[in-house]
């Protein structure tokens, strides 16, 4: 870790623990997890803390922005903590007495952990913004031949390596917490080698997918594909998503091509996916999550009931033992087939800036087609952008109306921001149900739209930046 920046940490961290110095007792026997902290500028009142993709606790936030768990005999190893919208990791220890304290008006960059268990978790949130800043500068590294961008990757990968040596040798840190933090950094690097040949392709424009040496993929063979500590790390299941990708690509381009040009066929190319998991991945959560990303990819990219899907749906389904991901994948379908053309909107209901219910089929326009968009607040540039898109929109295309629909947002947010912004209210609504919302008008990004004339959907898988 950058020494200012560890130092800038350390001091902030002794500022919080001086309001939370009672905390320490809590870990007398050693069995017990304290976690808690403070919030600038909440965007929730609570703060609630999983464990893989299951719920453990929530807490309210106090009259000064403080929140505090008392945890029992809690397995060691990652959890996360949500304030709506924002999440973070969180690793805890048998014995930790950890405190947090964030500003949500930069989430990430502002988080600082201090008190038993806070070197892990202030070197995880380092790595994090370290790879995020990092992004545009590997992207620049695309377009070096293969022997070049590895030693740009390694030279970055072994900066983080001598951060963590340095930890290790300041702090007793555990077997399992040292293995968290070298999959941080290993994990990231991965990602990067597995993008090259594609952004590689992309960035020069040549033809063909560059030929890579033999120790290009040599981290492969130490790939452990059954972690179950990580099974829900983002690096660690990004990974996996590209890997198998790349994997299904390769092997595509060189059983099932004549000249040498992959299948286009997405049905194709995901029934590798499904079979490269099934064949390499044992530890049953991971498969499931996989096989759930494969359905969800497919489905959204080919967004058209056929009898091809109907077959790929009964093949994820033998395959997962993940009831509730058979019942989502269901759910999106049904979602596809009831946005396509000519179908009527979604009998949906958003709440209006009196918090009154509304249905969708109530916003449309009955004179003029309507466009719904969507925004949530945090994804700050994005709405900046989308706003002053609807304003273009709006003056080019007088007879559409354009419908605002807020996800993932405190009703409280929503409205100052409304005021903030100086909104139409009459044209912006408030998604309560982001799930309901997302399932049934199939919200994959933020540049998603839908388009109806009156009730009757005209385009269900429209883009706000590019179809109109």
């Amino acid at each position: 870790m950058n020494r200012s920046l560890y130092m800038v940490r350390f001091l902030l961290g002794l500022t919080l623990m001086s309001t939370f110095v009672s905390c320490s007792d809590s870990s007398e026997s050693g069995s017990s997890v304290f976690f808690g902290g403070e919030i600038v500028n909440p965007t929730s009142d609570y703060v609630v803390l999983y464990h893989n993709d299951s719920y453990v606790d929530s807490v309210k936030l106090d009259d000064k922005n403080h929140f505090s768990f008392n945890l029992n005999n809690i397995e060691d190893g990652l959890y996360h903590f949500d304030h709506a919208p924002e999440l973070q990791y969180v690793y805890l220890s048998q014995g930790d007495s950890l405190l947090a304290r964030l500003n949500t008006v930069e989430f990430d960059e502002s988080l600082v952990f201090s008190g038993t268990g806070s070197e892990i978790n202030n070197f995880l949130i380092e790595i994090f913004l370290a790879t995020e800043k990092e992004e545009p500068i590997i992207k620049r590294y695309y377009s070096l031949d293969p022997e070049g961008f590895s030693k740009k990757i390694d030279s970055l990968h072994a900066l983080k390596i001598k951060q963590l040596e340095e930890l290790s040798t300041d702090n007793l840190l555990s077997t399992k917490v040292l293995a968290m933090a070298e999959a941080s950094i290993d994990y990231n690097t991965y990602i990067n080698k597995e993008k090259y040949p594609f952004y590689h392709k992309k960035e020069t424009g040549e033809e063909t997918i560059h030929e890579l040496g033999d120790d290009f993929y040599g981290y492969r063979k130490r790939i452990d594909f059954n972690n179950k500590d990580l099974t829900y790390f983002r690096p660690y299941f990004d990974f996996m998503k590209w890997h198998f990708g790349n994997m299904s690509y390769m092997i595509c381009l060189e059983d099932c091509s004549t000249d040498k040009k992959p299948v286009s066929d997405r049905l194709h190319f995901n029934k590798h996916k499904l079979a490269l998991v099934d064949s390499l991945v044992n530890q049953t959560e991971l498969r499931d999550i996989l096989f759930r990303n494969v359905a969800v990819d497919y489905l959204l990219r080919e967004h058209n009931p056929s009898k091809e899907a109907t077959i790929f749906i009964d093949k994820f389904k033998s395959l997962s033992t993940n009831e509730e991901h058979k019942e989502e994948i269901e759910l999106l379908y049904n979602g596809i087939k009831n946005l396509q053309p000519n179908t009527t909107l979604p009998d949906i209901m958003v709440k209006n800036f009196n918090n009154e219910e509304v249905s969708l089929k109530d916003l449309a326009n009955k004179r003029k087609s309507t466009v719904f968009y969507f925004w949530t607040a945090d994804q700050k540039r994005h709405f900046i952008n989308v706003n002053k898109h609807i304003i273009t929109l709006e003056e080019k295309y007088p007879h559409y109306n354009f419908v605002g629909i807020n996800l993932r947002t405190s009703h409280s947010q929503w409205k100052q921001l409304m005021d903030e912004y100086k909104l139409d209210k009459n044209k912006q609504f408030y998604g309560e149900n982001f799930k309901e919302l997302q399932m049934a008008m199939i919200i994959d990004g933020l540049n998603k739209c839908v388009i109806a004339k009156d009730t009757v959907v005209v385009d269900g898988f429209a883009n706000l930046f590019t179809s109109l």
